[in-house]
């Protein structure tokens, strides 16, 4: 069964011009809002990112606590483009990404926007752009890292690379950094469970082109997705960043292995570990 066969062709048109006609407007908007430095630079991304979700047809369902303190460090698992426009929707913050994104066409304006904070992993301008994430959490802004370095197919996720958190060694204002592990599924299509078989027509991951696996998403029906957010932490409780690293999987793990099996709730912590209030 193909995802032309499960689809709608003038649902798929219908969505993504819904989107593109959102989008294109506030666009400029924002970029007043960012460039005067006004409040609404915070604020409009998360309404947009609302109204992108119910024209795309994502139903969110969330549990737990987000975290109240600021800055908050949001490590997340990764299964798709679509997760920039979930988190988005939940999570007033900018996204940390590899550098490269802002040469995407369309994406990497929206990025740039959403005043994402782009990193190289190598290179001569590494140290740059760690002084750059350290401003940015010294000026209070929460941040949402993707510390498996790349998407997913969304049935589980890839091990989190620990040279990632080493966002987690700031200490903004002179205190922990707080860390909180997210994790999010795409469970269910029209209330029917997705399974290993419905889920990569959401999870963008390999060699998948984008314009196409778009379209085909844009023409199913209406997606359920499970978002946990887990009990904050911070570097010292651990001691380690790979510690630190080695949590915050497990944490994600059980989140997304709950919510695939239809039963999402928080996970504990483990012996010794505190939580930050």
């Amino acid at each position: 069964m193909s995802a032309g066969y499960l689809g709608s062709p003038v649902r798929a048109l219908l969505r993504i011009l819904a989107y593109v006609g959102l989008t294109l407007p506030l666009m400029p908007v924002q970029a007043v809002a960012v460039a005067l430095r006004l409040r609404l630079r915070r604020t409009l991304p998360l309404w947009y990112h609302r109204q992108c979700c119910r024209i795309l047809g994502f139903e969110l369902e969330r549990h737990g606590r987000r975290s109240g303190r600021h800055p908050t460090l949001f490590v997340a698992n990764h299964v798709s483009y679509f997760d920039i426009m979930i988190f988005g929707a939940l999570i007033p913050a900018s996204f940390v990404a590899k550098a490269e994104v802002a040469r995407w066409p369309l994406f990497g304006w929206l990025a740039r926007l959403q005043r994402t904070a782009f990193i190289e992993r190598r290179g001569a301008r590494t140290a740059e752009h760690r002084d750059a994430l350290q401003q940015r959490l010294e000026a209070g802004d929460d941040l949402i890292l993707f510390p498996e370095g790349t998407s997913g197919d969304g049935n589980s996720i890839l091990p989190f690379k620990s040279a990632l958190f080493s966002v987690a060694e700031f200490r903004p204002g002179g205190k922990p950094l707080t860390v909180q592990p997210v994790s999010i599924a795409y469970t269910r299509l029209d209330g029917v469970p997705m399974g290993r078989y419905l889920r990569p027509f959401f999870a963008w991951y390999g060699d998948m082109e984008m314009g196409g696996h778009l379209w085909e998403a844009a023409g199913l029906g209406r997606v359920s997705v499970v978002v946990e957010f887990h009990p904050p932490v911070t570097l010292e409780a651990f001691g380690s960043r790979k510690a630190l690293a080695a949590h915050c999987e497990r944490q994600v793990a059980a989140g997304v292995s709950s919510a695939l099996a239809g039963r999402p709730q928080r996970a504990a912590l483990p012996g010794g570990a505190t939580a930050a209030a």
